[in-house]
């Protein structure tokens, strides 16, 4: 769905009990955060727990409360939400402490990647409303995607509320299968890494071909924001992207038949390397669900 007006959300939020809790607030944390509260999420209605409080000083100053750990937040009544934004390696530390919080009605969302539903139902209870979601850094700016997998207990008023939320900043996806999540992690929670190291490499190229490095930056990071857009807004679809701005015999088809593998000079092509790449991500994100 698409972003939800501040109107929308704050309306949602309003018309039910209970404070938000971001455990976590580094940076997918931050960016969802700051999603939220652009989309009119009141502040005064977020707890931050981090260890790390200067990073969270502009977050504070709007109005969202803080506390250092789990052990020491006080809530009035269970939370409304609680999202679990730690890395996996981390979210042992955090479960005990989250579960005592939550209340048998709470909504837990975690982004965290690989670990599964059924791990946090062993701390949560069979019956907790648990999403698990994989949202990516552009959510920061209202670009981001997310997809996202409940537990069976979770209502159709807490999918909202989910919607609402991550929403904020981008579609959300609902997965019907929970081993689909590896395939998100791996193409959508990963893959703005794999454009920015597509943007190292431009200006590199463009570097090496004589640009000044301030210069191949600029035009590298340019063709691929503009790219992205363009792809979005058109109707029609990559591959006739592509093709329109092949000329035939000239540079842009001599520059694809190396990163498509077609020339002869014995390179396995883009295509092989991104589904490498994406496999090996695939495969952290199963070996991290155990």
């Amino acid at each position: 769905m698409g972003a939800p007006g501040a109107d929308g959300l704050s309306a949602l939020i309003a018309q039910q009990d209970g404070d938000l809790v971001l455990v976590g607030c580094g940076k997918m944390g931050s960016a969802l955060l700051t999603g939220w509260l652009d989309a009119g999420l009141p502040a005064e209605r977020v707890l931050l727990v981090d260890p790390f409080k200067d990073p969270l000083s502009g977050f504070i100053a709007k109005g969202c409360r803080y506390a250092a750990n789990l052990q020491d937040a006080t809530l009035t009544s269970p939370p409304l939400m609680m999202m679990l934004a730690v890395k996996p390696q981390m979210m042992a530390d955090v479960l005990a402490s989250a579960a005592d919080m939550a209340g048998a009605e709470s909504l837990v969302l975690s982004i965290a990647a690989g670990i599964c539903i059924d791990r946090y139902q062993a701390s949560f209870g069979e019956h907790a409303n648990i999403v698990r979601l994989m949202p990516n850094t552009p959510s920061a700016i209202g670009h981001g995607i997310t997809g996202a997998f409940p537990s069976a207990s979770v209502s159709s008023r807490q999918r909202e509320l989910t919607e609402a939320l991550l929403g904020a900043s981008g579609p959300l996806i609902w997965l019907d299968n929970e081993d689909l999540m590896h395939a998100v992690t791996a193409i959508s929670g990963s893959g703005p890494a794999y454009v920015f190291h597509m943007i190292e490499a431009l200006t590199q190229a463009g570097q090496d071909l004589g640009l000044s490095a301030e210069m191949a930056h600029q035009f590298a990071q340019a063709t691929v924001a503009g790219a992205g857009q363009l792809a979005v807004r058109s109707e029609e679809s990559p591959g006739q992207l592509r093709k329109n701005v092949t000329s035939p015999n000239g540079t842009t088809q001599a520059g694809l038949a190396v990163l498509m593998g077609s020339d002869d000079r014995g390179t396995n092509g883009l295509g092989e390397l991104i589904a490498k790449t994406a496999k090996a991500a695939y495969d952290r994100s199963v070996e991290l669900a155990g």
